[in-house]
């Protein structure tokens, strides 16, 4: 099964990323997944199924860690992927 995850996490920062962005895009950049979009006010992240739920856990942790207050994400079942 291949599964895509899209999330945000806050405080948002215009002026600079604050820690908890940074911890998450490096977690994401360094997880074993197909592919990876960072922007400024979201991410999205596409793999196989234990890869994608892997990186939503050490995502969720680090982001936590370095002072998120908000965690938003959503994941999807990747159509005609087996």
């Amino acid at each position: 099964m291949r599964l895509r995850v899209e999330f945000t996490t806050e405080p948002f920062d215009l002026d600079e990323p604050p820690p908890h962005a940074v911890a998450v895009r490096e977690v994401v950049q360094g997880a074993e997944l197909d592919a990876v979009d960072v922007g400024p006010f979201g991410n999205t992240a596409e793999g196989g199924a234990e890869q994608v739920l892997a990186a939503v856990d050490a995502l969720l942790r680090k982001a936590l860690e370095n002072g998120a207050t908000r965690v938003s994400l959503q994941v999807n079942v990747v159509e005609g992927e087996g």
